[in-house]
C-alpha cells in the first residue's frame, strides 16, 4: 500500500491525515490545536504540525504529502529566513482601511476585479502589507520575502530550501497575482508596500514542491484551504459547496476567470487548473459557539434547542456580525438581535435565531454566486449540526446534500498528494462515501426580516 499524507493547517487546528494513495482510505490521523488571535506567529503552526504529524505516526512510510492551511495570512521573511513579526491571519480587519485605499488609488472596484479577479478588504494579503507598511516601516523595510502559510509550512517541512513555493489557488487569494493571466502584478505589490519583495515561486496543479527533510517524501505544491475542499469532497462542474467553518464559504468550479466589479465574488483559481469563483462571510460556526455560550450549553444541545423552536423563531432574528462581516463588506460591523418579544424570549427561539442568522448570511453568498447549481454541498464543522442541516433548506431554498463528515480540506491535500505520484492529468478518483439529502419547504418571510435587520 503507498500512503499519502495531507495537512490541514486551519486558524484553529492542524489536522493530519495519512490515506492509501489508490485508494483514499484513511489508515491514519493526528491533530494538534493553534492559539486563537488573528495574529499569531508561524512557529505555532510549525508546532502543531508536527504534533499532528507525530500523532498520525510519522512520514517514514508516506511517500508524498501536500499541505493545506487557512488562505491570505501574510507571513514576512527578513534576509535570514526568519520570521519578521507575528503572522496577520485573513480575520485581521486592521487593513480596512489600507483597503479602501488601495481600491481608489487602483481607480476603483472594477479596476482591482479586471487586474487580479477579486477586489481586495482587510482578508486579503496586500491590504496587510500596505498596512504593515504604513505602521510598522521598520518591519516593512526588513521585510525581504512574503508568503502564505501553506507555502512557509511547505517550505519549512522542505528543510527551509533557497526557494520558497506556493500554487496558483493560494496565490489567487493575495491580491497581487492574476489568475487570468496566470502571474504576479508586482506592480499591485509596488502599489501596496512601495516595493518588490521576493515571492514564492507560483507551481502546477500536480507540480513537486520538493522533498520533506528526513522522510523523504515528495512535496506536492499544496494549496488554500478552500481549493484543497474542493478536492476533498469530489466537487464536479455544475456543484456548489456551502462551507460552514471557521469563515463560511460558497464556491463553484469553474472552467474560465471571473471578475466581480462589485467585490462580493472574489476570482480566485482553484487547485486542479480550473477557477474557483467564491464568497464569503466572517461570521460562520463560530456563531453557534457564541451563541451556545450565551444560553450555557453545549453547540449539540444548541442544535436541539433549535428544533424545538418553530420555523423563523416567532420573528426573532439574529444578525451574526460577531467578527465584522467580508460580505457584505462592513469590518466594523457589530452583531444585533431584532424582533424580541416576550413570547420568544426562549433559549430555544435564540438558538433557533443564531442558526438562522448563520445560514441567512450563507445564503447571500450562495445568492451573490449568480449560479443555478445542479446540487448544493454542506460542508464543514457546522454542517455537523443536525439543526444546521435540516434548517439549511428552509432557508437556502433547495435542498442540501450533506457528505459523510470528513476532513475535507485534509483529505483535499492528500488527493493532491496522490496526484503527486500518479503523473495524471486529473486527480485520482476517491469514494468519498454516502452523501444525505435534506429537503423543506422554505420559511415564509425570513429572509426579508433577515436582510431588514442586516440594514438597520
Amino acid at each position: 500500500m503507498t500512503l499519502v499524507a495531507g495537512v490541514d493547517s486551519s486558524t484553529q487546528s492542524c489536522k493530519v491525515v495519512i490515506r492509501d494513495a489508490d485508494s483514499g482510505a484513511l489508515v491514519r490521523e493526528g491533530r494538534a490545536s493553534h492559539p486563537d488571535g488573528t495574529e499569531v506567529h508561524p512557529e505555532h503552526w510549525w508546532t502543531a504540525l508536527n504534533s499532528a504529524i507525530e500523532q498520525a505516526g510519522g512520514l517514514a512510510d508516506v511517500a508524498a504529502v501536500s499541505v493545506a492551511a487557512q488562505q491570505h495570512g501574510m507571513v514576512c521573511l527578513d534576509e535570514d529566513g526568519e520570521v519578521v513579526r507575528p503572522a496577520l491571519l485573513w480575520n485581521d480587519t486592521r487593513s480596512a482601511g489600507a483597503a479602501a485605499d488601495l481600491v481608489a488609488e487602483l481607480g476603483g472596484p472594477k479596476a482591482w476585479a479586471e487586474a487580479v479577479g477579486s477586489v481586495p478588504v482587510a482578508s486579503f494579503t496586500v491590504t496587510k502589507l500596505r498596512w504593515l507598511a504604513r505602521n510598522e516601516p521598520d518591519n516593512a523595510g526588513r521585510t525581504r520575502s512574503v508568503c502564505l502559510p501553506h507555502d512557509w509550512l511547505t517550505w519549512r517541512l522542505a528543510g527551509r530550501p533557497g526557494t520558497i513555493t506556493t500554487d496558483r489557488g493560494d496565490a489567487s487569494g493575495t491580491g497581487y497575482w492574476s489568475p487570468a493571466i496566470g502571474e504576479y502584478r508586482t506592480d499591485l505589490l509596488e502599489l501596496a508596500m512601495g516595493r518588490v519583495p521576493e515571492l514564492p515561486r507560483v507551481l502546477g496543479p500536480a507540480e513537486q514542491a520538493g522533498t520533506a527533510e528526513g522522510s523523504g517524501a515528495l512535496l506536492a505544491p499544496g494549496t488554500g484551504d478552500n481549493m484543497a475542499a474542493a478536492l476533498g469532497v469530489g466537487m464536479r462542474p455544475g456543484d456548489v459547496v456551502v462551507s460552514i467553518g471557521t469563515s463560511g464559504t460558497a464556491f463553484a468550479v469553474a472552467e474560465a476567470p471571473s471578475a466581480d466589479p462589485s467585490g462580493a465574488v472574489a476570482g480566485f483559481a482553484d487547485a486542479t487548473g480550473r477557477y474557483l469563483p467564491l464568497v464569503c462571510t466572517l461570521n460562520a460556526a463560530r456563531v453557534l459557539d457564541a451563541a451556545a455560550r450565551m444560553l450555557r450549553v453545549t453547540v449539540q444541545e444548541l442544535s436541539d434547542l433549535a428544533l424545538r423552536a418553530p420555523a423563523g423563531a416567532d420573528g426573532l432574528t439574529l444578525v451574526p456580525y460577531l467578527e465584522g462581516e467580508r460580505t457584505p463588506n462592513l469590518p466594523d460591523a457589530t452583531g444585533s438581535l431584532h424582533g424580541l418579544r416576550l413570547g420568544n424570549s426562549t433559549p430555544e427561539h435564540l438558538a433557533r435565531a443564531a442558526v438562522e442568522g448563520m445560514l441567512c448570511g450563507l445564503a447571500d453568498a450562495l445568492d451573490a454566486l449568480g449560479l443555478e447549481p445542479q446540487r448544493v454541498l454542506l460542508i464543514g464543522g457546522g454542517a455537523r449540526s443536525e439543526a444546521v442541516r435540516r434548517i439549511a433548506p428552509t432557508v437556502f431554498g433547495r435542498p442540501v446534500l450533506v457528505p459523510t463528515p470528513g476532513e475535507y480540506v485534509a483529505d483535499g491535500a492528500a488527493r493532491q498528494a496522490a496526484w503527486l505520484l500518479s503523473g495524471q492529468p486529473e486527480p485520482p478518483v476517491w469514494d468519498t462515501g454516502a452523501v444525505e439529502r435534506y429537503e423543506a419547504d422554505p420559511t415564509p418571510g425570513l429572509r426579508e426580516r433577515y436582510h431588514e435587520a442586516a440594514r438597520q
